[in-house]
């Protein structure tokens, strides 16, 4: 990019270049004419900078690459004059001014520095042709592998000097030394990219694609000509040049070319190209594959080029091809205008216009000036139809006369004043030198656009904005991409404005833009005033001049340099679409109720009475009638005689296809059921206390829905059905109807009564959660305010008065959950819903596999879309041309009828004709659409297929109601005058009365689903599954109602339906969106519902689409509306949701073409092709199906009730026509649930769905998500189609603001940070998917997790080995002692015998002789079972349990440390170290110690170093005090670990001590922050439990030392500093105390209860044990439901103590935990505290409950191979192996393996052992489990220690494991042993092993071999465990 020439326009030449183009153009073959711009001479007076002259870059490379390549120029090139090189500097070539060599090939060995984001490529210089010079190039400045997305300008550094930041290229190129005599530009001198061989030398890799994207855009044009801006259709290819021979320069010196790129248009027009495709919204443009480049082409040669391409033209002068490519592909138009257009004029645009656009420009300059205008009388009788004026710019002048038969709006003059807004995101940044779009570029862009429009096409607002802001972004691009990445340094200011267009050229250039359209656009110029050229259209319209023309453009440019304007749309279907838009849905109502009202209707009626043959309709009807009377004995009639019989009959041949499907959830319900859970956690999990589950004990909830009787009964049904009621407890067995009731409320007059009983339960009952479920929330978002107005419905505004009232925003207890298949209209800046609070339906595919095993599969709208694509015979989406082509021709014979009722009657007349030409009068045949006939030859003869009669449903929309009275009175009459009333129903579906259906069919009904009720009447659309009807389904919205399988033809979202999977049509799909994400279905059922919602607003204008607009809840309806006015079906369809009444006039322009779609559409609909709308209405509709779907999996067949193409589709598998004559006779039921019906929609909302723009976006993306919300920003991003349901509502978060009649206007003023409501949820997902069944699952997996969250699994077992307990009947204590007495206490005998059911797969320790039998300790459970079958029980949690990090309440708030002045970083790290001899080397721990817990240490004064941690006094006492400090080891359990003490201690003050490995230290502290850490040196990571429990005690004892030696200063003896710690296990949760009363008559008589305490209780009872310290160990019963008296009559026993236990670490100094062990360590300590004759108590009145955790502890460890990371199953006999063998080492500590192997394998060593209990195996100081099956005898080697008496005792074998010194030679020959038994001897190594076996003299009794050596199964480096086993002699 470098330097150009601007130039000024040399007004000399002006008029001699504009009549060489104008001759040029009329010679030409080609209609498209030749640019002016192009061939204005510009006089180069100054240079822009390299940025200002980027735009042109891309526009100027074709030719500059030529000219490169020799072709010939028509003049001279300028010279270039390179600035002169600074003094001194290197001038070689090849090299930089630095000196530094950049060649390639001197260089390409060197490292070279690339920058992050930079490139290297190689740049070719005039002087050296065979060299390239490497530069480094920012990658974003370089174009794609397509041509395209380089941004405009320059950034490189030299790789010779490394200089780096070069900005523009002509100052590089300088630097380079490239002696350049052009104009230097990147695009002419980089042009390989350089990469490295695989020797790593550089070398040239492929060239730089700088064009290759308009060679591609040619080729593809060349079929896309309609997307080209001026190219008319006809042309068949792509032109590369208008004109051959250039225009010859009269300056010599100056190339012809130059004139090519005038600067004054050009630099505007780029956006004028945007809209080339744009322009196409009709069906003008087929072909939907155009790229951008061919929009781009526009723009980039000569009228479209951007801003700045006001410099001179290069080389030869060459003409404008529209389709020559552009820079400009950001424009990225949709090609397709032509649908956008239909979508767009229902009121996307017009929507999107700010409320007050609505009233008028009272504040605008268009104030009325100069003289009136008389408006003709008869001008409607002339025009056949309103023309409609809008306001451009400047003053409009005053209107007289007739002001009846025109229409004037503001739309246009908004439009204008919006796009010339600099956005604010711009101004943030200074942007003073962007200027906004001109007047006369932005009416000159508009002249362009309605040239482009095809005839059946409608103009758009939001086209019409597309345009402008592609042109303002293009250009000035550079600027904007400046200030977006906030570059430090100052943009380079525009030496002058680009020379503008003026107004003295706009009326040239506009009417040379007009001369190629065929009269479409006529340009008025004034020369006064707009007054004179409207008198002089009104003269021409008068006079017939106008008949061709679409639209008047008025324009005056004298006055004062300003213009002034307005556009007449005078085109009859245009006019006609546009003035129906402009009405409100009440106006829209009104009007079509006066004209049913003064009988203007008449006329029609009467002229489709005289296209019968017979003269009249009705005569020939009476004639059949009399005719057939009293002898029907057609086959129709037989038929239904013959399913009567054969329903009364034995059954034989009753119909086996019919079968309602049971209420069950399907597997994405329960998917989203949990995401909707998980988002409740979320909230409560969060530090912000907004929600507090651990408060509540049940779920309460209201549904709230639209006041649609039909939505209502068919909740309760779903309801009833699903069992949640019965499921949360809120009602009994036998459920009654009137308490369903209670629990769905319609958002009607009634509701407040409802709603205030909800209110008051919710605050009478604050531990329970209720849910607030608004479901269709789309449906009435009108703001409280704002419904107060008289003309509003009383219902409106409902939502905003009730939901979000301040008792429910503040109560604390309520959850609002709001579900819609339309999330776009609470998605705005001000929305209430936090966007982490949004769950989107899941994706059914990932990467192609599906996730969700289901038999049915969802068929929305993205595969109705798809199936039109695929090739498929019959498309499911289509348009009935017949129709549409009729109403379209009595549109302009019946002007003043609204479009609404020319299609309702249209409709009515072809259904009318169908059912007698089905019924024998043939000759109606002609006067019916083939479509509908199709339709009703399906709808009669459906039932002759089925024995049972089952037939198929059409639904015709009609959304307005009177209309809808109408064609079910004459299509009732048209059916009882042919003896067709018990053939098939007719049914009126009013939304706010229930359905009503004969008795007749009423019995079939009954019958078919096995009801007995005789007061049985069907009260939802799905209970009429399998019954013929056609269904007129009025009201201007669907408000949820759901439509059975059967149906022959739906709207669009009532078509989204479940199908078989099984079923082949799913192969007709393709699932590119799909696969992509679920979620990006936003971009295709999302979109269109969005397109609906626009729609809407143009259905106001018209009555269809009026009544789609109202329906919010379907996007297609006022998709449909937008689209054309055969929207008929999605007027009808729940699109209509997108309220159209809001968007009122404004939308005029956007609704035009909506509008006359909309009367179509809307008649059609409301007709019968309601399945039109289906494309937005899928999407809403489905979700009211949604429901239903639940209930039978809604199948849903879907025909165009409007016409046959439905009933086709839907009816038979059979592709043909002829689907209704079926060989053999199959019910519909089973068609219905294995293919999709055909969905017949309007033709303008076929248009809209089924196109999209260049970047495959649908066209409707452009248009507004919802009519009473509108664009923040005309300078928005363009949306992307890969975008996430999430990234879309982010999106429309940031770009879109509720108008002030939106419910969240006001949301903004609250005063809060965020305007988020915490507890308010949204569930979006496609219509019909199954949102009610997931919602209903939501609240029963809520109410189970509530429920879970106040329990827990707590273990509960039988002590065990219960029977080898002494019987004695002493007691040593009386039932009802509260403490030990310590005299009496030494007095029991140690029980030895392990009771703790945990260890019942533990070895037996003998203590006598024992006389077990062998089944009394089997092998009872597995390895793997070990945890898995211990038998648990669910408690409820009380108010004094222990916590997991999940808890959360204001109580234990500041305790957890989430309070604010308690941050993660408020802790503090403390080295702290201690020696241990035994250890042989100093220890080092760390606490990590919270500021808030400092108050527990002692720290030196002056460096804060750790001292010691306080210790209190044995005397000392306190009611609110805990004196031991409770140390809890864990691992692998940071969540679920039971750590939150505070409400078990009571509010008391403890000291707690996590004791955590340290890699584990962050995450705990993570989930701890206000926890002491005691953190593990780093060689115990892999260690065991019994590492953690010594370092524990080995650390309280040093500090109990240190607080002696501290506290002996302040006088305080050794002995009275308290020496007890508490250990405890991570899994404690609750505390159990027996009390017992002895007041019985006999001492030995008591009675006792268990009752939970808490664990403050607990401790200070038993710190308060007289002679407390002369205890080492203190422990409590292990909890069981089971427990008898006879456990708890001794209060106090002396035995093994586990899981919580006060250790004395005073008295138990020379007693050590065994640091190795994995298993058993308690055991084993229990056993050496008791050999040392320490006393051991356990409290038998107290118990402790543990908590079954499935993660964490033990189950952390993981034994796997050392060699191999796949997992494999290692057997515990794997765990050993021969020393120096090949085994496969583990990767697991040595003792683990020994512990494990000798559990499940010691019969190996010990076989003598194995169930032979008499005679144990002798262990030698420690306790090692040996499996249940063998017996152990422990002995201590200490001296005087307390061992059992092993006279009489032969053992069958010894284990000595890592003896230390005492175990000397001549005690173990104290021991007798069996003959065979074994030894076994564990030692460190080898050597210590032979040592051991020498220094003990073993070898005097056992006899060794070589075979019997072993080691654990690990490498050497990580020190395994030796063995030797022998054999006693």
């Amino acid at each position: 990019m470098g330097n150009s020439y601007a130039g000024q326009l040399k007004t000399t030449r002006f008029e001699e270049v504009l009549h060489n183009s104008i001759e040029a153009s009329l010679r030409s073959n080609n209609l498209v004419p030749r640019p002016i711009f192009s061939q204005l001479y510009l006089e180069a007076e100054q240079q822009l900078s390299s940025l200002e002259a980027g735009s042109r870059a891309d526009n100027e490379e074709e030719e500059e690459e030529e000219e490169e390549e020799g072709s010939e120029s028509s003049s001279p090139p300028i010279a270039y004059q390179m600035k002169p090189p600074p003094e001194g500097c290197c001038t070689t070539d090849g090299f930089c001014q630095a000196g530094k060599d950049l060649r390639l090939v001197s260089i390409s060995n060197d490292h070279i520095e690339v920058p992050s984001g930079f490139l290297l490529v190689g740049a070719k210089s005039p002087n050296l042709p065979d060299q390239l010079l490497v530069c480094a190039v920012d990658k974003r400045f370089l174009p794609d592998d397509n041509g395209r997305n380089a941004l405009l300008g320059f950034s490189g550094n030299c790789v010779g000097c490394g200089k780096k930041g070069f900005c523009y290229f002509t100052e590089f190129s300088n630097h380079i030394n490239l002696k350049l005599t052009t104009q230097p530009k990147k695009q002419k001198h980089l042009k390989y990219y350089l990469v490295r061989n695989a020797q790593g030398a550089l070398t040239k890799g492929s060239v730089i694609c700088w064009k290759g994207a308009e060679f591609r855009g040619r080729q593809s044009s060349s079929s896309t000509c309609s997307s080209a801006l001026f190219q008319p259709p006809e042309s068949s290819g792509p032109s590369v040049t208008i004109t051959s021979d250039p225009v010859p320069a009269t300056n010599p010196n100056t190339p012809s070319g130059t004139q090519q790129t005038a600067g004054t248009i050009s630099d505007h027009l780029p956006s004028t190209a945007a809209f080339g495709p744009t322009i196409y919204n009709g069906k003008g443009s087929p072909k939907q594959h155009l790229v951008k480049n061919n929009l781009s082409a526009l723009t980039r040669p000569s009228v479209l080029g951007t801003l700045t391409n006001s410099g001179p033209p290069k080389k030869r002068h060459k003409g404008w091809s529209p389709e020559s490519p552009s820079s400009t592909e950001t424009w990225n138009l949709q090609p397709n205008p032509q649908i956008p257009n239909k979508n767009k004029n229902d009121g996307g645009s017009l929507s999107s216009l700010p409320h007050s656009a609505l009233i008028g420009p009272a504040s605008s300059p268009m104030v009325a000036s100069g003289e009136p205008v008389s408006v003709p009388d008869n001008l409607l009788k002339i025009c056949k139809a309103k023309p409609v004026i809008f306001k451009g710019h400047g003053n409009f002048p005053y209107l007289c006369g007739n002001l009846n038969d025109i229409i004037v709006s503001p739309l246009l003059y908004t439009c204008y004043r919006n796009s010339q807004s600099i956005s604010r995101a711009y101004e943030q940044y200074g942007a003073s030198t962007i200027q906004p779009i001109s007047e006369e570029m932005q009416l000159l862009l508009t002249v362009y656009y309605l040239v482009q429009l095809a005839s059946d096409q409608v103009p758009l607002i939001e086209d019409l904005e597309q345009i402008f802001m592609r042109s303002w972004r293009e250009s000035h691009l550079s600027e904007i991409r400046q200030y977006q990445q906030a570059l430090p340094q100052t943009f380079p200011q525009v030496p002058s404005q680009i020379a503008p267009v003026t107004s003295a050229q706009l009326p040239w250039l506009a009417g040379l833009a007009a001369s190629s359209c065929n009269d479409s656009v006529h340009i008025i110029e004034c020369s006064y005033s707009l007054a004179e050229g409207l008198s002089e259209m009104f003269k021409q319209i008068i006079e017939g001049k106008l008949v061709k023309t679409n639209y008047v453009v008025i324009l005056c440019a004298s006055r004062n340099r300003c213009i002034d304007s307005c556009i007449v749309v005078t085109g009859k279907y245009q006019a006609r679409v546009l003035s129906e838009s402009m009405l409100t849905p009440a106006d829209y109502q009104k009007e079509v109720n006066y004209q049913l009202v003064t009988g203007k209707v008449e006329t029609l009626g009467s002229y489709f009475s005289t296209l019968c043959p017979e003269g009249d309709i009705d005569l020939l009807l009476d004639k059949f009638y009399q005719e057939n009377q009293g002898h029907i004995s057609s086959s129709l009639y037989a038929s239904v005689n013959r399913t009567t019989t054969a329903l009364d009959g034995t059954g034989a041949s009753v119909c086996t296809s019919y079968n309602i499907e049971q209420h069950q959830i399907r597997p994405f319900q329960l998917a989203v059921a949990q995401k909707l859970l998980s988002h409740v956690c979320s909230i409560a999990d969060s530090s912000t206390q907004n929600l507090d589950l651990g408060s509540f004990e049940k779920v309460d909830f209201l549904i709230c829905i639209p006041p649609s009787e039909v939505t209502y009964q068919q909740t309760l049904f779903h309801l009833w059905h699903s069992g949640v009621l019965l499921e949360l407890g809120l009602e009994k067995e036998h459920l009654t109807k009137q308490r369903v009731e209670q629990y769905v409320m319609k958002l009607d007059a009634e509701s407040q009564t409802k709603f205030k009983a909800f209110l008051q339960n919710s605050m009478q009952n604050p531990h329970t959660l209720f849910v607030l479920i608004h479901d269709h929330a789309h449906w009435d978002l009108m703001s409280a305010v704002h419904s107060l107005y008289p003309q509003m419905e009383p219902s409106m505004g409902l939502v905003d008065r009730l939901l979000n009232c301040r008792e429910v925003k503040e109560a604390p207890n309520i959850v609002t959950l709001h579900v819609t298949s339309f999330p776009y209209a609470l998605q705005t800046q001000h929305t209430h819903i936090s966007p982490y609070n949004e769950i989107h339906w899941p994706s059914s595919y990932s990467n192609g596999v599906d996730l969700y095993h289901e038999n049915k599969k969802y068929f929305g709208l993205s595969e109705f879309i798809e199936s039109t694509l695929s090739g498929h015979s019959i498309p499911l989406l289509r348009y009935d041309s017949s129709f549409e082509a009729m109403v379209v021709a009595l549109g302009k014979r019946f002007p003043r009828l609204h479009s609404a009722v020319i299609r309702t009657f249209v409709l009515i007349q072809h259904y009318s004709a169908a059912m007698m030409a089905v019924s024998g009068l043939s000759q109606m045949k002609n006067y019916t659409s083939v479509e509908t006939l199709e339709i009703t030859q399906n709808l009669i003869n459906s039932s002759r297929l089925c024995p049972s009669g089952h037939g198929l449903m059409v639904v015709l929309r009609i959304p307005c109601i009177p209309l809808a009275a109408v064609a079910y009175e004459r299509l009732y009459h048209v059916r009882e005058r042919l003896a067709l009333e018990d053939n098939f129903e007719i049914i009126l579906g009013n939304p706010n009365s229930g359905i009503t259906i004969g008795k007749h069919f009423v019995e079939q009904l009954k019958i078919w689903q096995k009801i007995e009720d005789a007061d049985w009447r069907p009260q939802t659309y799905l209970e009429l599954e399998g019954l013929p009807c056609i269904l007129i389904f009025s009201g201007m919205d669907p408000q949820g109602e759901s439509l059975p399988r059967t149906t022959l033809e739906q709207e669009l979202g009532l078509a989204a339906y479940f199908v078989s999977s099984e079923s082949h049509i799913e192969k007709v799909v393709v699932n590119d969106v799909l696969e992509s994400d679920q979620e990006k279905l936003s971009s295709t059922d999302n979109e269109d519902e969005e397109i609906v919602t626009e729609g809407s607003t143009s259905e106001k204008r018209s009555p269809m689409k009026r009544e789609r607009s109202r329906s919010h809840d379907s996007a297609s309806s006022s998709l449909s509306s937008k689209a054309s006015s055969t929207a008929f079906c999605s007027e009808s369809s729940p699109l209509l949701t997108t309220g159209d009444g809001a968007k009122s006039p404004h939308q005029v322009l956007g609704s035009s073409t909506e509008e006359s779609g909309n009367q179509y559409e809307k008649q059609r609909q409301k007709i019968d092709k309601g399945a039109q709308a289906v494309s937005k209405n899928l999407p809403i509709a489905a979700e009211q199906l949604d429901t239903k779907q639940n209930i039978k999996n809604a199948q849903i067949s879907i025909t165009s009730s409007s016409s046959s193409p439905f009933s086709s589709s839907s009816f038979s598998s059979v592709p043909t026509h002829n689907s209704f004559i079926l060989q053999t006779f199959q019910c519909v039921m089973t068609k219905a649930s294995k293919q999709p019906p055909i969905v017949l929609l309007p033709k303008l909302v076929y248009d809209i769905i089924t196109s999209t723009d260049s970047s495959g976006l649908p066209k409707s993306s452009s248009l507004l998500p919802y009519h009473s919300v509108m664009w923040a920003s005309s300078f928005r991003p363009l949306m992307s189609k890969m975008m996430t349901c999430t990234e879309q509502s982010l999106y429309y978060r940031q770009w879109t603001v509720p108008k002030p009649i939106h419910i969240d206007y006001n949301n903004r003023n609250e005063g809060r940070m965020d305007n988020f409501h915490p507890r308010r949820l949204l569930l979006s997902g496609p219509p019909q998917i199954g949102k009610t069944g997931a919602y209903l699952q939501f609240l029963s997996i809520l109410s189970r997790m509530l429920i879970r969250l106040t329990e827990v699994d707590v273990y509960d077992e039988e002590e065990i080995n219960i029977n080898l307990k002494e019987e004695s009947d002493q007691y040593y204590h009386q039932p009802g002692d509260v403490w030990p007495d310590l005299e009496t206490f030494k007095k029991i005998p140690f029980d030895y015998t392990i009771h703790d059911p945990k260890y019942e797969d533990a070895s037996l320790i003998c203590t006598k002789l024992q006389n077990l039998s062998s089944e009394d300790r089997s092998m009872s459970r597995k390895l793997e079972d070990t945890y898995m079958h211990r038998q648990t029980t669910r408690m409820r949690l009380s108010k004094y349990a222990v916590y997991n990090t999940y808890h959360h309440c204001e109580q234990c708030h500041q305790y957890m440390g989430f309070n604010p002045r308690y941050q993660l970083y408020e802790s503090t790290l403390h080295a702290f170290a201690f020696s241990y001899s035994m250890l042989g080397e100093e220890i080092q721990l760390h606490f990590i110690i919270p500021k808030s817990k400092e108050h527990h240490f002692v720290f030196s004064q002056p460096g804060r170093q750790l001292e010691s941690m306080r210790l209190p006094l044995v005397t000392d006492k306190s009611e609110d005090y805990i004196k031991s400090p409770t140390f809890t080891p864990t691992t692998g359990r940071h969540e679920h670990g039971l750590f939150n003490l505070y409400h078990a201690m009571d509010g008391a003050s403890h000291l707690h001590v996590l004791v955590v490995k340290e890699y584990e230290m962050a995450i705990y502290k993570k989930y701890w922050p206000n926890h002491i850490m005691l953190v593990l040196p780093s060689i115990f990571n892999s260690a065991g439990v019994g590492a953690a429990h010594f370092l524990i005690k080995e650390l309280s004892y040093h500090n109990l030392e240190l607080e002696r030696n501290r506290q002996e200063e302040l006088g305080i003896k050794p002995q009275d500093i308290w020496p007890f710690i508490i250990i405890s296990d991570d899994s404690c949760v609750m505390w159990n105390a027996v009390e017992v009363d002895c007041s019985g008559d006999r001492k030995s008589e008591y009675t006792w209860t268990e009752r939970n305490v808490s664990l403050k209780q607990i401790l200070q009872h038993i710190e308060s044990t007289p002679n407390v310290t002369h205890y080492a160990l203190i422990g409590m019963r292990k909890w069981s439901s089971k427990t008898n008296s006879a456990e708890i009559k001794e209060p106090f026993s002396c035995c093994h103590v586990h899981d919580f236990i006060m250790l004395n670490v005073d008295l138990t100094q020379n007693v050590q935990y065994n640091q190795n062990r994995f298993t058993c360590d308690d055991v084993d300590f229990n056993l050496r505290v008791h050999s040392a004759g320490l006393l051991i108590c356990r409290f038998n009145h107290f118990s402790i409950m543990k908590k079954q955790i499935a993660v964490g502890g033990q189950r952390s460890f993981h034994i796997k191979s050392k060699v191999s990371d796949t997992p494999v199953s290692i057997s515990p006999a794997q765990y050993i192996c021969a020393p120096d063998s090949k085994h496969t080492f583990l990767a697991a500590p040595a003792q683990l393996l020994l512990e494990k192997y000798l559990q499940y394998h010691s019969h190996r060593f010990f076989p003598l052992s194995l169930k032979n209990y008499s005679h144990p195996v002798l262990s030698v100081d420690c306790y090692l489990n040996l499996g249940p099956q063998i017996a152990v005898c422990y002995v201590s080697s200490r001296p005087h220690s307390l061992n059992i008496s092993s006279s009489g005792l032969i053992f069958s074998g010894l284990l000595l494991y890592l003896c230390d010194s005492f175990v000397v030679a001549s005690f173990l020959k104290k021991f007798h042993f069996l003959k065979g038994a074994t030894l076994c001897v564990i030692c460190q190594d080898r050597n210590s092993l032979r040592q051991t076996v020498v220094r003990l003299e073993l070898e005097d009794e056992w006899q060794f071999r070589l075979r019997d050596e072993f080691q654990t199964a690990n490498a050497k480096e990580d020190r395994p465990l030796f063995f030797l086993t022998g054999r006693h002699i």
